[in-house]
C-alpha cells in the first residue's frame, strides 16, 4: 500500500511540476502584455481579453486534472485492479467478473454470443464505426457478419463498441477507468451501479488489454467487528 501511495504521490508532484511550467508560460504573457503600448488601446483591449481567457482555460485544466487524478486514485476510490488473463477474452472475463460481484452469472462464451446477436440485430448502430484496415472503407454487410462470427467463434479482443452492446444487453453502466485519460462510461441512461473495468493501454507488451476491479477491504473495521 505504501507504494502504491508513493507512485499516487511521484504522480501528482510530475502534476503539479507541468502546471508551474505552464505558470512559468503565464510570466511569459505578461510580458508580452507589458510590450504593448498604453496608448495603444485596441490593441491592448484585445490582448487583455485574449489573456484573461487563456488564463481562465489554463486555471480549469490544472483544476480538472488534479481532481482527476484524486478521482481515479485507488484511495480516493476505494478499488484495487483484479488482474485478468490476456488471452483474448480479457474484456469479457472483466465484465463476467464484475457481475460476479453484484451476484450476477453469464459465462465469456454467453457474454460474446450476446454482444454478437445484438450487434447483429443493431447493425446501423457499429456498422459506421467498422472500417477494412487495408481499404480504409466502411465494413461490407459480409465484413461485418464475418466480425459479428468472430466474436462468437473465436478470442477476437472486445473494445469499445462491444462495451457498448454490453452495457445494452445488460441495462447497466460500464466505466472504464484509464492511466492517461479521464474515466469513459457506456450505457449512462441506465441507473444501476457500473461495472468497473480498467484499461490497460500497453499491458504485458501485448497492446490493450483489461482488467477487472474489486474493493479494498478495510482491515481495521474487519479486525474490530
Amino acid at each position: 500500500m505504501e507504494a502504491v501511495l508513493t507512485e499516487e504521490l511521484d504522480e501528482e508532484e510530475q502534476l503539479v511540476r507541468r502546471h508551474h511550467k505552464e505558470k512559468e508560460l503565464q510570466a511569459k504573457i505578461q510580458s508580452w502584455k507589458n510590450a504593448v503600448p498604453w496608448n495603444d488601446k485596441k490593441r491592448r483591449k484585445q490582448l487583455t481579453e485574449d489573456v484573461a481567457k487563456l488564463e481562465a482555460e489554463m486555471e480549469q485544466k490544472h483544476t480538472e486534472e488534479l481532481d482527476q487524478l484524486k478521482l481515479t486514485s485507488k484511495e480516493t476510490r476505494q478499488l484495487e485492479i483484479k488482474q485478468i488473463p490476456s488471452d483474448g477474452h480479457c474484456m469479457y472475463r472483466a465484465i463476467e467478473d464484475q457481475l460476479k460481484e453484484q451476484n450476477g452469472v453469464l459465462t465469456v462464451a454467453a457474454l460474446r454470443c450476446q454482444t454478437a446477436n445484438y450487434m447483429q440485430s443493431h447493425v446501423e448502430d457499429f456498422l459506421p464505426f467498422l472500417t477494412n484496415p487495408n481499404t480504409g472503407e466502411m465494413y461490407t454487410p459480409e465484413e461485418f457478419g464475418k466480425y459479428c462470427d468472430d466474436i462468437v467463434n473465436t478470442a477476437a479482443w472486445g473494445g469499445q463498441l462491444e462495451l457498448r452492446a454490453l452495457s445494452h444487453i445488460l441495462q447497466t453502466p460500464i466505466e472504464i477507468i484509464q492511466a492517461d485519460s479521464p474515466p469513459i462510461v457506456v450505457g449512462e441512461e441506465y441507473p444501476e451501479d457500473p461495472l468497473i473495468l480498467v484499461y490497460m493501454r500497453h499491458a504485458y507488451g501485448l497492446g490493450e488489454h483489461y482488467n477487472s476491479v474489486t474493493r479494498l477491504v478495510n482491515t481495521a473495521t474487519e479486525n474490530c467487528s
